[in-house]
């Protein structure tokens, strides 16, 4: 297993639409997954798209870890649950109402960087696991917004090209600052995805 190189705003593939994937049992792509699981643990990040580490594929790996299933979004009803390791190939994404909520994000290829973005609250994703079964869920609050988030990667998408107000985009560091001198909470950004 290798960690892989993780493609930084700017650089050209990242401004790219994806190709699907033909074969998802293929072992070079079963070898891109043991890397990409790798590179996502050592960056450390929640989700990674294959065309940030410079593979243009449809194909995103993510997780929700357990306290970050629990940062459930304003107007959430119930407490999210803890996602497991997915690897999700050729993934398609349909949001389920009209329902959009502002929350940060940061980007391993936008490092160092949040920014408050705009994501439907309820969506159902579909795609192939590595062994060719197919995946069809639902996904709510900070899960919807991983799957959302990644996926946008493969059509050359990048977070702050979500953005309606780019005030609200800025360095990690400052905008924990901001948040911690107007004194609530539900303000500070959260670690990078």
């Amino acid at each position: 297993m290798s960690i892989l190189k993780i493609a930084r705003m700017g650089h050209p593939i990242l401004g790219r639409s994806a190709a699907p994937v033909d074969d998802p049992g293929h072992p070079g792509i079963r070898r891109l997954i043991r890397d990409m699981i790798e590179t996502m643990a050592d960056a450390p990040g929640i989700g990674l798209a294959a065309p940030q580490v410079h593979v243009l594929i449809r194909l995103v790996i993510f997780h929700v870890p357990a306290d970050r299933a629990e940062d459930a979004e304003e107007g959430a009803d119930e407490a999210a649950e803890e996602v497991p390791l997915t690897v999700l190939i050729n993934p398609v994404v349909e949001p389920l109402g009209d329902e959009i909520a502002l929350a940060w994000e940061g980007c391993l290829s936008v490092p160092g960087l949040t920014g408050l973005v705009p994501r439907f609250t309820r969506i159902r994703y579909t795609g192939q696991s590595p062994d060719g079964r197919s995946i069809d869920r639902v996904a709510e609050g900070f899960h919807a917004r991983v799957v959302q988030h990644e996926c946008d990667h493969l059509d050359g998408v990048l977070y702050p090209m979500r953005m309606g107000d780019l005030s609200q985009l800025g360095f990690l560091d400052e905008m924990r600052l901001r948040a911690e001198a107007d004194r609530d909470p539900e303000d500070e950004p959260p670690s990078e995805l």
